[in-house]
């Protein structure tokens, strides 16, 4: 009767030991970086602004389209390296 009261204590223990780690993982850091999403909606809303007659860009990663004054990107694409956006596309003179 003795080893079968360890086993159950054992594993009640094991199964708080897993919930707490469990907890602990889902909690966020309180040192986290940003999300870089934050930062690219920024730099594309900086970039509209500083190219107003630009219809379409792309980062060589995903194209992005201005509709209404707000871009909307294509998901980027598995392999590429990410370079400054480049206007593709002008409103024509």
């Amino acid at each position: 009767m003795r080893q079968s009261s360890i086993r159950v204590a054992l594993c009640l223990a094991l199964a708080i030991a897993g919930m707490t780690a469990a907890q602990a993982a889902d909690t966020p850091a309180a040192d986290a970086v940003p999300e870089p999403q934050q930062t690219e909606n920024a730099s594309l809303q900086d970039f509209i602004k500083a190219n107003p007659d630009c219809l379409e860009f792309t980062d060589q990663c995903s194209h992005c389209v201005i509709v209404n004054g707000i871009a909307e990107c294509s998901t980027a694409e598995i392999a590429c390296i990410k370079r400054e956006n480049q206007c593709t596309r002008r409103i024509a003179k």
